[in-house]
């Protein structure tokens, strides 16, 4: 019998214990802050990265030319 009643002691304090903690989840700054979106504007980073990768792709480009010897590059354009 006292098994059993330890069972249901045990499972009541973690239930208790469960609620306590996540009742404090919408009170903290762990959750975030409503009316604000939780990251930035995924659009303009894609272009961003895109203009990134572009750049990266010309200086690449140069710097193969002159480990191959080539004439010098052309002058790139930073955007």
């Amino acid at each position: 019998m006292t098994d059993k009643l330890f069972r249901w002691i045990a499972l009541l304090s973690a239930n208790l214990l469960l609620w306590g903690v996540l009742s404090f989840h919408e009170s903290s700054n762990a959750a975030p802050p409503s009316g604000q979106p939780p990251f930035a504007n995924a659009v303009e980073q894609r272009h961003e990265m895109v203009r990134e990768l572009q750049h990266i792709k010309t200086l690449l480009q140069e710097q193969n030319q002159l480990l191959r010897g080539e004439a010098r590059p052309k002058p790139t354009k930073r955007s």
